[in-house]
């Protein structure tokens, strides 16, 4: 790794961090065996009020994104052992780097090449040597993309926590959004769904009952049954939290789930009244592990079930049509294959009382 001297900030949009300050400057890894090429790259970039750092290989630019996080990687196609191809989609797969824009320098300017880059996911191109106008078009250009992109992830991260401080209010409910989350995910894998299905399942397990930060604690952490009157503020939460979450546009494949997860196959849930396959299949994935977690869960006013008993109290659910038998089917083979990984909260087992939220 070759660090170069640090730099005064460069203005993109007038940027400023919170609390007031200049936003942090923005880092540039430059990647390229060609010494006079490296040297080249970073003058023009540290001229503009860019940090640079600077490596010679891809196994180096590997490690330094892994500790620098920079946000953008200037890197050229052809370089001994490891391709920029390589390294490139190396970086997409990886969900911690997979937002880093990577610009790839290339000798050849052919579209072969270029089509590989595309498949690899790589984010802009520019021909070797570059021309110094074009060449900091595209790098301010991605990163404004960049802070575009870290703002949204920011709002990602806020409504998360908040979703988390719902669970939060109630110690009852500890590792609730955790285990829904991974039952979630293990479920959705076993019915073959796909990663971007996945990640919105995962995220529907801390998000779907974001809506009960609008429930006065009087009825949220009651004791006992609620009134009819209670209960018709309870049913409004999962139409408040797709309203807290409708903004934030990466969350649009969860917004089915905080809506219909309380939904029953009989149409006889709430807040619609839909009915089998009109009900999302995400939200009938995570409705599956929300009642199992429910059932071998200890609460003040029952005792958890045991894995083999919660599964029999739903094949009972199941047969009055309340739940997705397919999804029923599919989590009680999981349970069964290794019931020690679907727990609860290992409290001791007994009979089971009224659920939260059923």
């Amino acid at each position: 790794m070759t660090p170069l001297p640090p730099s005064p900030a460069l203005l993109l949009g007038d940027s400023v961090a919170e609390g007031g300050g200049r936003a942090p400057t923005p880092l540039v890894l430059v990647v390229d065996d060609d010494a006079a090429m490296r040297w080249t790259l970073s003058r023009l970039l540290r001229a503009e009020g860019l940090d640079v750092v600077a490596e010679v290989d891809g196994a180096g630019a590997l490690e330094s994104v892994k500790l620098l996080k920079p946000d953008l990687v200037l890197m050229d196609v052809m370089m001994p052992g490891m391709s920029g191809l390589e390294v490139c989609g190396l970086l997409k797969e990886d969900p911690a780097t997979r937002l880093i824009p990577v610009l790839l320098l290339t000798g050849s300017g052919g579209a072969a090449e270029r089509v590989r880059g595309l498949e690899a996911g790589a984010d802009d191109f520019l021909s070797k040597p570059p021309e110094r106008l074009e060449l900091l078009a595209r790098v301010k250009s991605l990163l404004r993309q960049k802070g575009y992109t870290d703002r949204l992830v920011e709002a990602e991260s806020v409504v998360l926590s908040l979703g988390r401080s719902i669970e939060g209010k109630d110690p009852r409910t500890e590792g609730h959004c955790e285990r829904l989350a991974s039952y979630g995910t293990r479920l959705g894998i076993r019915l073959g769904l796909d990663q971007a299905t996945l990640e919105a399942i995962s995220h529907g397990g801390f998000l779907h009952d974001i809506g009960k930060v609008a429930v006065p604690d009087a009825i949220l952490l009651k004791q006992g049954a609620l009134t009819a009157e209670e209960w018709v503020i309870m049913k409004k939460h999962p139409l408040t939290g797709e309203h807290i979450c409708g903004p934030v546009h990466s969350f649009s494949r969860v917004l089915p789930i905080i809506r219909h997860h309380h939904e029953k196959w009989d149409g006889s849930g709430y807040p619609d009244g839909l009915a089998g396959e009109e009900i999302p299949l995400t939200a009938r994935v995570l409705q599956t592990v929300d009642v199992y977690d429910a059932l071998t869960t200890h609460r003040p006013y029952k005792l958890a079930l045991s894995p083999e008993e919660a599964l029999g109290t739903m094949e009972g659910e199941v047969a009055r049509g309340w739940w997705d038998p397919t999804c029923f089917e599919a989590f009680a083979s999981m349970v069964r294959e290794d019931p020690s990984a679907y727990c609860g909260t290992g409290a001791p087992t007994g009979e089971g009382g009224e659920r939260d939220g059923q």
